[in-house]
Order: structure tokens, then sequence, then C-alpha cells
């Protein structure tokens, strides 16, 4: 288990916002907006020699900066927001090191899986990560897409789990109820993935202290796969109080 880096870009802007309030409206709770661009970040990052993070673009006006950040570290990040087929390849020879992909795969409620073998096609399993946030719905946690106002029907369990994994190699999942609360992880959605997922994940949301990241290592101490973590609100350079980043980012447990 380590730490991951993000970056989440609204507006063109590096923010970190509450993730249940995010609207096509535009009136989203922000808790804190960076006067710092993405490629600072990504520099940052490169400079402590952080592989693995996400760029994720939060709706339109965001590629500028994102292309920004992947040229500050090529092949050093992950990028995910209205990637298709179409222009996959074009963030691949960008710099992304894989693509993150939500509603392009799971659109009109369920899996599109003629979309899924097309961009699985372009590429390949081992950069392609597809994003699982979920939000719970009567006692059962349910992928959502579009910025996680669309509800599918796509219940996250282990039948599920193993069917995507034959397509991506690791799996981001927003804990979206949670997300920018800094009340502390989801664990009982932590519990459903260490049981259930094969693969590696990347969990976010809700964690705000060193006992939340305590916790995810004991989960991931009898997990299939490792869940490594992101930090958001609750760090230094995003705002926060929290965490500071000079020790979490040494946060590596076996």
């Amino acid at each position: 288990m380590k730490f991951r880096p993000c970056i989440d870009l609204h507006q063109g802007k590096v923010k970190q916002i509450v993730g249940s309030t995010l609207r096509d409206d535009g009136a989203v709770k922000e808790n804190f907006v960076s006067e710092k661009n993405a490629a600072w970040y990504a520099q940052l990052y490169r400079k402590d020699n952080l592989s693995g993070g996400h760029i994720i673009k939060l709706g339109s006006g965001n590629d500028e900066e994102a292309m920004s950040a992947l040229a500050a570290w090529p092949s050093g990040m992950q990028v995910g927001g209205n990637i298709t087929a179409d222009n996959a390849k074009v963030w691949l020879d960008n710099g992304a090191s894989a693509i993150i992909i939500t509603s392009y795969v799971f659109n009109a409620g369920t899996i599109n899986i003629e979309n899924l073998r097309k961009v699985s096609g372009i590429t390949g399993r081992e950069r392609l990560v597809l994003d699982l946030s979920c939000r719970i719905r009567d006692g059962q946690y349910y992928i959502v897409t579009d910025r996680w106002q669309q509800w599918t029907s796509q219940r996250l369990d282990r039948a599920l789990f193993e069917h995507l994994s034959q397509f991506s190699f690791e799996f981001l999942i927003h804990a979206a109820d949670v997300e920018g609360k800094m009340a502390g992880p989801d664990r009982r959605l932590l519990e459903i993935i260490s049981k259930d997922c094969p693969v590696p994940c990347v969990y976010a949301g809700g964690i705000s202290s060193k006992e939340d990241i305590q916790l995810m290592h004991t989960l991931n101490s009898g997990a299939k796969a490792p869940i490594d973590f992101t930090v958001g609100s609750a760090l230094d350079i995003f705002g926060g109080s929290g965490l500071r980043y000079q020790e979490v980012k040494w946060y590596i447990f076996s």
C-alpha cells in the first residue's frame, strides 16, 4: 500500500471539492482553489518520484491544464475525464501513463461492452484504468458517472470486479458520498474492495488523518490485491491541515 498523488481539475483550475455537490449548473462546494497550476503539482510529484497518480478532468475546460501536467512529467501520471476510444491515443501519445475511463464504458445505466472492447483494444489492458467511483443506495454501492451525478445499475461486487479485471489492470474508486468531507474513509466500501477485488485499486474519499491511513493499512492486510490511497482536501498542498504532504509521500507499507 502506498500514497498516490492527484490533480483534480475543475473549470481549468486545480481544486478540491465536495464530490456530492458536483452539478452541471456549476453550484459546487469548493474546499480549495489553488493559485498554482497543474504543471506545478506534476513537477512536485516528479521530483519526489511519485508515479501512478491521476489527473481527473471534472467537466469541460480542463484539457490544456491536463496536457501541461503530462508535459511536466511524461509517463508519470494517469489521466481521466471525457476520454473515449476516439481520443485515448492522443492522451497516451502526450504522456499519459494510462487512461482512466468511466462514462464512455458505463452509460445508459449499464456497461457498454462494445465501447469497453474498443478502448481496451487501443490501450491494452496494461494501460487502461476503469473508474468505478460509486455512491450508496438502499445499502448497496452503485457506479456513478458524469461527475458522479448519473447513477448506473452496476453494483460494486465480486462478479463485476472479476469481469472488468479482464480489461483493466487497475481500478480507481472514489467514495463519492464522502469525497471532500474529510470525515474518514468509507470503511464498508474498503472492506468490499479488500474482500472481492482481484486487481490493485486506488481508493479516494474522506481520508484526513494518520489514523485513517492506518485503517487502510489494516484493511490491506487481508486484501486480495493492494489498495493504494490518495488524499485531497486534508493535504496541506491543497489547503488542508490534517496531513502534511512531506510526510504522506513516504507512506509505503508492504
